[in-house]
């Protein structure tokens, strides 16, 4: 069996979808990240092979992606469709890489860990070969969540999501820039990524609604997410998914209700020492999280703490929370579990 000492010095790195938000992010997050003596292998879709992306002082290829690319590959991070994943996921496993997908593929697999270090970080002492990366806004909530489920087991969460174009790819990123300069110069737009104007505006998230339930398919994988990612099947979650003209860094607003009371004074204490959070909770000069400081940063920001007046018992807390989709959300994520697995974090 494979230990995660093999690849600790000089591991061979590659990141499927290279030219992507998310993989152009893995890259980004590797240049500090990765041993000195690591290699980075980048592959893409075939109208991007022969360009070159740099990476540490050095321009490499884009290569195309077939059976044989995985040849001498030590973890291959997929930031690509699921489709690409559930093709070439098993062929990178079997030719002996550590697979790390951030799909949703196959996050909610029984066989496979879906994995935020600071969380659940635990599963990844076995050394799984397929690891699954969790969806964008379930790692942020959770990085909030678990330092307080640690006071008291949480019992019931209601959620609205804040959610950013870099949550859609680097094609709604460039749709947001392009229709708020066309509002702006008083220019008409056409969507091409969205189906609602995206310039000063806000819609429900754009995954597919379910007709039965009203849930979109966001909103499913947030709540099916939490509670595998937290090991609490159990949990109630309600959260309402939006999509908002922000660039990147998702915001959520949460209710949270636990066992026991917890105070104000208890939650900042114990978010101010989790790992990858940032307490942000200033009443007097109104400063709370923001997209705009969270964007390009590795840590979650979270704050607003306060108890729900509407509770007598004391045992809910409001907060709000954000976190750079493409870092903590994605990328970091995947890298952060590279990094364990392969001996290097």
């Amino acid at each position: 069996m494979r230990t995660a000492n093999d690849t600790a010095n000089n591991p061979t790195i590659a990141i499927i979808g290279a030219t992507g938000a998310v993989g152009a992010e893995m890259l980004d997050c590797l240049e500090s990240a990765a041993p000195a003596d690591a290699e980075v292998r980048l592959f893409a879709s075939e109208r991007s092979v022969g360009s070159h992306l740099s990476f540490r002082g050095t321009s490499i290829e884009l290569e195309p992606l077939s059976s044989a690319a995985f040849d001498g590959i030590d973890v291959a991070l997929f930031a690509s469709s699921s489709d690409i994943s559930r093709e070439f996921g098993p062929i990178a496993q079997a030719k002996g890489a550590f697979v790390v997908d951030n799909s949703s593929a196959f996050r909610m697999d029984a066989n496979t860990p879906l994995i935020v270090p600071e969380i659940n970080g635990g599963l990844l002492s076995t050394a799984p070969s397929l690891v699954a990366n969790p969806n964008c806004t379930a790692a942020i909530m959770g990085m909030a969540l678990w330092p307080l489920n640690q006071l008291s087991p949480i019992t019931r969460v209601v959620a609205s999501t804040y959610q950013a174009a870099s949550g859609a790819g680097a094609a709604a990123m460039t749709e947001l820039e392009d229709s708020t300069r066309a509002y702006l110069d008083g220019q008409p737009y056409q969507p091409q990524v969205f189906k609602h104007p995206y310039a000063f505006n806000i819609f429900s998230h754009n995954d597919t609604v379910d007709l039965e339930t009203g849930a979109n398919g966001e909103e499913s994988k947030v709540m099916d997410e939490l509670k595998k990612i937290m090991a609490t099947p159990d949990l109630r979650i309600s959260i309402t998914c939006v999509r908002v003209p922000v660039l990147r860094a998702h915001a959520i607003s949460m209710s949270i209700e636990t066992e026991a009371p917890i105070s104000v004074d208890e939650a900042r204490r114990v978010l101010s020492a989790a790992p990858g959070v940032r307490l942000v909770d200033d009443r007097a000069n109104n400063h709370f999280p923001m997209p705009v400081e969270a964007s390009g940063q590795n840590d979650v920001l979270v704050g607003r703490l306060r108890h729900d007046l509407a509770d007598p018992t004391g045992r809910t807390m409001m907060a709000f929370v954000s976190g750079d989709q493409l870092r903590k959300g994605a990328a970091l994520n995947a890298v952060q579990i590279a990094a364990v697995l392969c001996g290097w974090g």
